[in-house]
């Protein structure tokens, strides 16, 4: 016995297909995109820089009120790197200014 499927139900069965595969297909190029970028970084220079200015800034602001965790040591050397790395490369994968490179200080 065979039953048909009303229009609605076709109809939100291909809206919910559609997108579906429309944000993953966004997704994928997005991100492709995104590691293409990172890969013709690194095909110039052999270091990235690893934090976005505001997740740096979060960073800092973690290890400054929690210093006497376990976990700060690491956090601290990994500010670090990062500082590093954007004071030595020219070229960069987050959106950072100039300025904000120089108003950086290790910890």
């Amino acid at each position: 016995m065979m039953t048909s499927l009303s229009l609605s139900v076709l109809g939100m069965l291909g809206f919910t297909l559609l997108a579906f595969w429309g944000v993953a297909g966004w997704a994928l190029v997005r991100t492709l995109g995104q590691e293409r970028r990172k890969v013709e970084i690194l095909a110039h220079q052999d270091r990235m820089d690893t934090y976005s200015p505001t997740a740096l800034a979060e960073l800092r602001e973690w290890i400054e009120e929690h210093p006497d965790d376990p976990l700060a040591d690491e956090a601290r050397a990994q500010y670090n790197e990062c500082v590093t790395v954007l004071r030595t490369t020219d070229m960069h994968f987050y959106d950072w200014s100039n300025e904000e490179i120089a108003d950086l200080e290790p910890l």
